[in-house]
């Protein structure tokens, strides 16, 4: 079959790769859509320090199911689903707290193990969520419920004003998490363009930092109080910093970027403020239910949410052109049908 092979870091191409060969339980799936993120990105600049190569990539997926298995009758042939593409280990710490998705083994697809930029793949069923969405939205469910999961960290009520920093894929699933819970959700970054999606994901309120002062500006947007629930979902060390210095007295902090260079803390406003700082990593059934009820509700913008459709032939060049220019790009999608 055919498949995009990340050969090492810079070098991409379409090789033809052997055919899954299903394990016991498990279901052949035919790839339709395959979306890229950050992380496939960072794969390809050579830049994840999780992936090994040669690696097929491809974590967000929809699909069909070719041949089901016997043992799962309710996995029909011809069923659109997503699917999970992580792994448990069933015997870790987070395993045994029935919190498999910060598994200490965990291998996600196109990282540790070959993801599903090929025609054909084979997942147990678990894995999988059929919806009545299109190719597009089925696409979408797996990148949003990592923002969706932060928002459930976060323990986001109807009550909260969130303000979530970083509007990229996983900073909107969270803008979109937060309108759908009900809650007030200020969106912050330094585009326009991600500040206007935001504004349709759910977002109340905008602030983009190149031209408004973030202090004062969310101290006007919550009356002197600062927000309840921060989500910081860019990494850098003086968002991570931000979000401990603006979030409410007793309020949560949500982590989900990872900061590439070591942060320094002011560690007084943590006890001061009697903060619950929480990670936030991957995401749960739960989250996956909650995404695929709101794009049933047609409650996400999802045509603009997507920049680019190519087919897997040209994803090698989609790739190096999004590298030399990722402000062109927001979300890729690669067709294999």
């Amino acid at each position: 079959m055919k498949a995009l092979l990340l050969k090492q870091s810079g070098e991409a191409q379409i090789e033809t790769v052997p055919d899954p060969r299903p394990k016991d339980g498990e279901v052949l799936l035919q790839v339709r859509r395959v979306g890229l993120c950050g992380s496939d990105l960072n794969s390809f600049r050579g830049k994840n320090p999780m992936v090994s190569y040669p690696r097929i990539l491809g974590h967000e997926v929809a699909a069909t199911i070719v041949e089901a298995s016997k043992s799962h009758p309710q996995f029909p042939a011809g069923t659109k689903v997503t699917l999970s593409p992580y792994t448990q280990c069933g015997q870790c710490p987070s395993c045994l707290r029935n919190r498999p998705n910060a598994c200490q083994f965990n291998e996600t697809l196109g990282v540790q193990r070959d993801g599903a930029l090929a025609e054909y793949i084979a997942i147990p069923p678990d894995k999988l969520y059929p919806a009545d969405l299109t190719l597009k939205e089925l696409c979408l469910v797996e990148p949003l419920t990592v923002g969706f999961h932060s928002v459930a960290r976060g323990r986001v009520t109807p009550q909260d004003t969130v303000a979530i920093i970083g509007c990229g894929g996983v900073g909107l699933g969270a803008v979109a998490a937060a309108g759908f819970r009900q809650a007030r959700a200020i969106a912050i970054d330094v585009e326009d363009a991600k500040l206007a999606l935001a504004l349709k994901s759910g977002a109340t309120s905008t602030i983009n930092t190149t031209r408004e002062n973030l202090h004062e500006k969310l101290q006007e947007l919550t009356q002197g109080r600062g927000p309840d629930v921060v989500i910081e979902a860019i990494g850098l060390p003086q968002t991570f910093r931000a979000a401990v210095e603006e979030v409410a007295f007793t309020g949560r902090v949500v982590y989900i970027g990872y900061a590439k260079e070591q942060v320094a803390y002011e560690t007084r406003l943590f006890v001061q403020k009697e903060l619950d700082i929480l990670g936030s990593r991957n995401a749960l059934p739960e989250d996956f239910h909650e995404v695929i009820q709101m794009l049933e509700a047609h409650r996400f913008p999802v045509d603009e949410a997507i920049t680019h459709i190519v087919p897997i032939d040209q994803a090698p060049e989609a790739l190096n052109a999004w590298s030399l220019n990722p402000a062109h790009f927001s979300k890729i999608m690669i067709t294999l049908d």
